[in-house]
């Protein structure tokens, strides 16, 4: 017997809701191109929109809801580490990585501590088992 079209959209909408809705966030379009592949390759992750900029995208978290944002730290306009600051104060539920193509220096030392409102991941080791890793970190803690 084959699915209805109700059926098949009943499943589709049970196995999205299942997957971690992802915010990507980067000014630079080789990056956010980065981003969506490496999303992609994350079984029971689903990039649920995409922003080039601090402001776009707390703009964007009550319409999308997602679950992780994925925020450059460098971008014009507000920043990451402002815009995940703002995150945190609204949305205290969505995890947020802040990423670059710098180390940590660049970053205020309550953030690289682990006690700001982010996580801090150099881009050149962002991965699947990566993003696995701290997803599981997050629901475990």
């Amino acid at each position: 017997m084959k699915a209805t079209g109700a059926e098949k959209t009943a499943a589709g909408a049970q196995r999205q809701a299942s997957q971690v809705r992802t915010l990507i966030v980067d000014d630079q379009e080789p990056f956010l191109d980065a981003l969506r592949r490496l999303i992609a390759a994350v079984p029971g992750f689903v990039v649920a929109g995409e922003a080039t900029s601090g402001e776009e995208a707390l703009a964007m978290v009550d319409d999308l809801s997602p679950q992780l944002v994925l925020m450059d730290v460098r971008m014009p306009g507000m920043g990451g580490v402002q815009a995940a600051r703002s995150l945190a104060e609204r949305h205290p539920a969505i995890m947020v990585v802040l990423i670059s193509v710098h180390g940590k220096e660049e970053l205020p030392d309550a953030l690289v501590d682990g006690e700001g409102p982010a996580t801090f991941v150099h881009k050149q080791n962002l991965r699947p088992r990566m993003l696995r890793e701290l997803w599981a970190q997050r629901r475990s803690g």
